[in-house]
């Protein structure tokens, strides 16, 4: 069988003042440093139009730093790059490549260099990767004979032990074959540079990684945990993001387009913690429960995070969320009655179906549950009983404090108050008023008896599935759970 790799040896020398781009905050500034330097290469008949640049000191790439990104757009039109730090893997074979602000990222004593050259890690590079990068900043492969011994003879061991034959592209036509070849690298996936050293070491030290979030609370939509996240603010230690632009107040990151933004972008959205000791941020995000991205990629950033996610009967819960849309005015919520959106058949116009979507499928609960549980361990989930919340919010968050590991303990009952008029708890302030944190507008007409019934019989055995899930991981089932469950029976 005939391999085919296609290998780049290329220096593009990006700032000749050899200044490292990420210890540049400010775009101007690095702007008009490297419109110095474009200048002194045009002076000097160096080429310009290449569209592409190593990453100096292999820094800026990976971990992103925007302000390079913006600045090689605007003044040297670069769409390629390349980076040995993503993700920072060893051996270099299994380095991958990405894509961010629509520039291209991607891989790449004698007696040791012989070694790496005749069958060792050089040769396996370019032996297991159809597209092979090798890149310096540096000037040593054009100045000293290092650069010529290692590559003339790997290419002489290569074409004499294998069937390879080896070709060389431009770096834009490398960049484009290589994401021809792995469409699925496109998207990056964000990892935490303080889990590395070499990261740590490159990233800025104007950034920090205490501005993370130690917890997330998950979701899903329509189950109680705008209010969970009320009472996580009562605590004198817990903080949350600020509100997401566009996204209801919710970040979104993990679960839309956001997350190509990078890493920063979703840092600015939390405060500075006053103590990175005793400081909790969160972030509360609902979508993030059934979305098949998320888990993924808030475990390769977050990987020590808590995960929250908070419970209630699925079918209150796909009631909740039609009643929901129907108070935003949805035009389908408002034609079609609940029953007839959630029993509609495949050939169902798009509308109800997509609506159809939306109610059900994130009540799927042991599926979702499982994801997540793919990406995290078992002690960093926790399933939360959202009509306890209800029924009694101080024990519940006597739980999550516990689950946290936050202090100072907080005192839910004393702060609490059940409102007998409004039907709600409520929070106490010093001056004896109170702060309901449900809201009436919550408050629907009874399911129909119909709906009831088909959706019980719909999420059957799924409860079931979830029921077993619970005994695995030693969580209690809720309340609402046990209640189906004797149904069954």
């Amino acid at each position: 069988m005939l391999l085919r790799s296609v290998s780049e040896f290329w220096w593009f020398p990006h700032m000749y003042s050899h200044m490292q781009p990420h210890l540049f905050h400010n775009h101007t500034s690095l702007l008009e440093q490297m419109i110095l330097n474009k200048d002194f290469a045009l002076e000097h008949g160096i080429p310009v139009d290449q569209g592409y640049a190593v990453a100096p000191h292999h820094s800026g790439v990976y971990p992103v730093h925007p302000q390079l990104y913006e600045s090689w757009r605007k003044a040297w039109d670069i769409r390629v790059t390349s980076t040995e730090e993503y993700p920072h893997l060893k051996p270099a074979r299994y380095r991958k490549g990405f894509i961010h602000n629509d520039i291209m990222d991607y891989p790449g004593g004698p007696k040791a260099l012989d070694n790496s050259i005749m069958g060792g890690e050089l040769f396996l590079t370019v032996l297991l990767n159809p597209i092979s990068v090798f890149m310096t900043h540096l000037s040593n492969y054009g100045n000293d004979r290092l650069g010529l011994y290692t590559f003339l003879h790997l290419a002489d061991f290569i074409s004499t032990w294998t069937h390879l034959q080896l070709d060389t592209l431009p770096p834009l036509q490398l960049a484009q074959r290589y994401f021809t070849l792995f469409p699925q690298q496109r998207e990056p996936l964000w990892q935490n540079p303080c889990d590395d050293k070499r990261h740590r070491d490159i990233w800025s030290k104007e950034k920090t990684c205490d501005r993370l979030p130690k917890f997330l609370v998950i979701g899903p939509q329509k189950t109680g945990t705008t209010a969970l996240s009320l009472f996580l603010l009562m605590h004198p230690s817990i903080s949350s993001s600020f509100p997401g632009p566009r996204t209801y107040g919710e970040v979104q990151f993990f679960n839309t387009n956001n997350y190509l933004q990078g890493i920063d972008w979703y840092m600015e959205l939390f405060p500075l913690p006053s103590n990175v000791t005793s400081d909790f941020l969160f972030e509360k995000s609902s979508a993030y429960f059934p979305s098949e991205d998320a888990p993924r990629r808030a475990a390769a950033l977050l990987p020590k995070a808590k995960i929250l996610t908070m419970l209630i009967n699925p079918s209150d819960r796909a009631y909740n969320w039609y009643q929901h849309q129907k108070a935003h005015e949805d035009s389908t919520a408002s034609r079609f009655s609940f029953y007839d959106v959630i029993s509609a058949q495949h050939g169902a116009p798009a509308d109800i179906r997509s609506l159809q979507n939306r109610c059900l499928t994130p009540g799927l609960y042991h599926t979702h549950l499982e994801r997540w549980l793919t990406h995290y361990p078992v002690n960093q989930l926790v399933v939360l009983d959202g009509q306890q919340l209800r029924r009694d919010p101080a024990a519940v968050m006597d739980e999550v404090q516990k689950f946290l590991g936050v202090t100072p303990h907080y005192n839910y009952s004393q702060t609490l108050t059940f409102d007998q008029q409004k039907g709600f708890w409520c929070q106490l302030s010093e001056e004896g008023k109170t702060k309901c944190l449900w809201s009436e507008g919550q408050k629907y007409p009874p399911m129909e008896p119909e709906a009831r019934s088909y959706l019980s019989r719909y999420y059957r055995e799924h409860n079931i599935d979830l029921s077993k899930l619970l005994h695995r991981l030693g969580q209690p089932l809720p309340s609402w759970l046990r209640e189906e469950l004797q149904k069954i029976s």
